[in-house]
């Protein structure tokens, strides 16, 4: 017996989109990418923390 395959899902839906842009401007995320650029560089260069990561 062979299993089918599930169908596949458009990869660019419009709909989707528009959610996603309207979702992200709902919560105000800065569309920028200097404002972007910036905010990588400061989590790239933050300080190490003293605190180990626990292990698991």
């Amino acid at each position: 017996m062979t299993q089918q395959k599930p169908p596949a899902r458009p990869v660019d839906s419009p709909a989707q989109a528009d959610k996603f842009r309207d979702m992200a401007r709902e919560l105000e995320c800065d569309e920028d990418e200097a404002a972007f650029e910036e905010k990588v560089r400061r989590v790239a260069t933050a300080p190490k923390s003293d605190h180990p990561e626990p292990h698991e």
